[in-house]
């Protein structure tokens, strides 16, 4: 299978396909004229790249899942450990973009009341410059 048929099969890109060959994580044959041939090894290889990578697995997660399987042993108890870390990143993340949002809105709150103004040599946009004393206060 060629690069473009590999993508199309898995609804994915043609780049993708490549970028992951580039990386080392896919292996194809060469063809004498050097094309690229996809086995079905490849392909089941990238099939699990792609959900690997919904599931929120970095690419140097998945190469060390890939080592484990390739050395023949059970990948599981590193890919427990590794959703572990990836979900509490998630949730820090997730709990500074609630924080940046609670921030926002007291923005807007306060800034639909307060009437525009023109820049001056030491202000640019007087709402943001004061929001941040006003929260500090």
């Amino acid at each position: 299978m060629k690069v473009a048929e590999l993508a199309k099969s898995l609804g994915t890109t043609a780049d993708t396909v490549r970028y992951y060959t580039r990386l080392g994580l896919l292996k194809p044959a060469k063809s004498v004229n050097g094309y690229k041939s996809y086995s079905n090894k490849e392909v089941s290889r990238l099939k699990f790249i792609l959900s690997a990578r919904n599931l929120g697995f970095s690419v140097a997660d998945i190469k060390q899942i890939l080592n484990e399987s390739e050395d023949g042993k059970s990948a599981c108890p590193l890919v427990r450990s590794l959703i572990k870390e990836r979900l509490e990143e998630t949730e820090k993340q997730f709990q500074a973009m609630l924080a940046l949002r609670g921030k926002m809105s007291s923005a807007l709150s306060q800034w639909e009341e307060m009437e525009d103004k023109a820049p001056t040599a030491n202000m640019v946009c007087h709402l943001i410059e004061n929001f941040e004393q006003i929260k500090k206060a």
